[in-house]
Order: C-alpha cells, then sequence, then structure tokens
C-alpha cells in the first residue's frame, strides 16, 4: 500500500474554493483536494477564509478578492498571493510536497520551500517573462496542462514539462435528458474567448443562442457593450449572466451543443469536458488544447475559421450524447487526473527522501 502523503495545496485567492461562478484554477483545486483527502492523505488548503474543504484550511484573508475587491476593502491582488504563498512556505518542512496554483511568479520562491514543489501553471508560460522564470529556476517541477501549453515554452528547460490533463466531476456532471433546442457559450464576454461568432454561428443557423458569463476586465466590459450587448433580444440571443455551478450544469447538460470559438491560444478549455461530461458535444475553434481535447467525430468537432462553424454545428446535433459522455468519462475524470499527480508527487519527493537516508548513513 502506497504511503500516505501530507500534502499542501496552494489556491489562487481572487475566488473560494470551491467558487460560486468564476474560478477554473480554484474548482479544479477542490477537485484535486477532495478527492485526495477521500484517498486517505493529509491535506491543507491555502485559499481564502469563504472557502469549504474536507482537508485543513489556511487563510490569509476573510473572504475571496474578488468579494473583498467589491467591498473595497482590498485593491492589489499580488500583496494577498504573496502573502498566502509565504504562508505555506514558512510551514512546508509539514509537508512532504507542496502543490502551487498562483502561476508561472510564483515558482522563484519555490527553492525556499524545505518541501518539493510542484507548480500548476493554469494560464500562461507563453511569455518572455515566464520563459526567464523557466531558464532561471529548472530545478523546479512544473506540470504543464497540455501540450499545447509545452509547444510554448523554448526548450529552455533540463527537463521535460510532464503534462496532466484536467479532470471534471464525472460525478456530478451527468446528462439530463432530452436536450433543448438552443446553443450554449459560456465564459468571459471578451474578444478572446469571442461570444461574437458564437452569435453569428446561431444565427446563420436559425437557432436560439444562450451565452453565460460576465466581461471581467475594462476592455471585455467595452467590448462587451459595443459588440454583444445590442444583440442580446430576450428570445433568440439570452444573456444569462454570472451563473453559480448547478446552474451551470444545467445550462450545459440542457443545451444541444456547446460553442467554443476562442481566438487565443487557450491551453486548457475546462468548458469543453464539463459539456462532454454531460453528454454535449462541443464545437470549437482550433487552437490551443482544442484539438487534444475534442476527439472529433466522438464528443465534436473543430474548425479553422468562424465561417466553418454553422455547418459542424450540423454535424454535432447528429453525434450520440451516450458515447459522447462514455469518452468524457474515459479521458477526463477527477481520478485519473489525481493519480497522475501522485505519480508525479511521488517522483519529485523520492529524491530528497533519498537524499535524507543517505545523509543518516
Amino acid at each position: 500500500m502506497s504511503k500516505k502523503l501530507r500534502i499542501a495545496q496552494v489556491a489562487p485567492l481572487w475566488a473560494k474554493v470551491p467558487p460560486d461562478s468564476y474560478g477554473g484554477a480554484e474548482l479544479m483545486v477542490h477537485w484535486l483536494t477532495e478527492e485526495l483527502v477521500k484517498l486517505g492523505h493529509e491535506v491543507t488548503v491555502y485559499a481564502s477564509g469563504d472557502s469549504r474543504t474536507s482537508a485543513k484550511l489556511v487563510s490569509c484573508c476573510d473572504k475571496n478578492l474578488i468579494a473583498m475587491m467589491a467591498e473595497s476593502r482590498a485593491y492589489n491582488y499580488a500583496a494577498y498571493a504573496a502573502g498566502n504563498w509565504t504562508d505555506c512556505l514558512k510551514r512546508s518542512s509539514s509537508y512532504d510536497v507542496v502543490h502551487c496554483h498562483l502561476g508561472a511568479a510564483s515558482i522563484p520562491y519555490s527553492i525556499l520551500s524545505q518541501a518539493p514543489v510542484i507548480h500548476t501553471v493554469h494560464e500562461g508560460l507563453d511569455s518572455p517573462d515566464e520563459h526567464w522564470i523557466l531558464r532561471r529556476y529548472p530545478e523546479v517541477t512544473v506540470a504543464a496542462i497540455s501540450h499545447s501549453q509545452v509547444a510554448t515554452v523554448p526548450d529552455i528547460k533540463t527537463k521535460p514539462l510532464p503534462v496532466i490533463y484536467h479532470g471534471c466531476d464525472t460525478d456530478t456532471y451527468t446528462p439530463g435528458g432530452t436536450p433543448s433546442d438552443y446553443l450554449a457559450f459560456l465564459g468571459r464576454m471578451g474578444p478572446q474567448k469571442n461570444p461574437a461568432d458564437a452569435i453569428r454561428t446561431a444565427k446563420a443557423l436559425g437557432l436560439p443562442i444562450r451565452l453565460a458569463g460576465m466581461p471581467q476586465t475594462k476592455s471585455e466590459k467595452e467590448y462587451f457593450d459595443e459588440i454583444i450587448k445590442p444583440q442580446i433580444d430576450g428570445k433568440n440571443v439570452i444573456h444569462l449572466g454570472s451563473i453559480t455551478q448547478q446552474e451551470k450544469i444545467d445550462f450545459l447538460r440542457q443545451a444541444a451543443a456547446v460553442l467554443f470559438p476562442i481566438q487565443w491560444e487557450e491551453h486548457f478549455g475546462l468548458v469543453m469536458i464539463e459539456a462532454m461530461a454531460c453528454g454535449t458535444p462541443v464545437v470549437a475553434i482550433k487552437r490551443g488544447s482544442v484539438p487534444e481535447v475534442i476527439d472529433t467525430g466522438v464528443t465534436g468537432y473543430y474548425c479553422d475559421r468562424p465561417e466553418e462553424m454553422p455547418a459542424l454545428v450540423k454535424q454535432a446535433l447528429e453525434l450520440d450524447r451516450h458515447k459522447i459522455r462514455q469518452h468524457a468519462v474515459t479521458r477526463f475524470t477527477i481520478p485519473r487526473m489525481v493519480n497522475d499527480y501522485l505519480d508525479l508527487y511521488r517522483k519529485i519527493i523520492a529524491p530528497k527522501r533519498s537524499s535524507a537516508v543517505a545523509r543518516r548513513h
């Protein structure tokens, strides 16, 4: 029987764990933590004080930063994230492994940890600054979330980046009977996520579309007000705004298909596997991790240009939703993700244990 581990999970602070709506990284930390606890590991989560977890919770702030900023009680996210990371590093001798989800900027501090550290960078690794960090600290273990993410990293590390795909709670994300006729778009209301082409696709097919999500930045708000808002009519184009976790599941399982017309190299689109777990096909633009996640002709289709999407939606509506669900369960479960991380945890723990034994002798 494998030794039970003492594991620290360091979550972002934008949303609580698990999030009510926005917060993909926080949701992944939640799923990872709950499965590790179920397996008998001793887990400590460093997250906002309003988080809910079966593990031990350590918090540096009473609420998530989105809420605190809305209440004018916080202005600088980086300060709180640094405090969160520092709290864990001070206690690092108490853990067998530390798993940090704060992003590439937190990598340099890993050398101060008394326990081995692994970083999952949920967004990024494609900027010159992040490449400098990887060159400067090649000894730090970084797990990529897709081969798309690995492809953005020059050959600057002494070891390859392991790829661990996200998992989805397939016990909660389940099919919901006969779907409705609407197309679904779920994501930030900004040009990178591209709700405009989702609307164009639905109009070309004469199908209604429901949009879930909100603009998150000033530029996204300007885009939404200028491009998207004028098209919302409450009948053919409906904007649901921010939705809860349960509302999201119902939204995905009842959709005829989910549109994912991204205009950037998104390294893992969680909404794709959430939809598939509900048995809902996905039609996407071929960028980022899309070709890795969608099995064309089985769970959906992808294309190079937005104008090609309507024809693919017609094909996607003919796909077997039971087979979509089964394929998602095969590839993107939480236990598979957790087992992959446990293998990596033990791999990076082993050298430290070996050196400790050698020093004792």
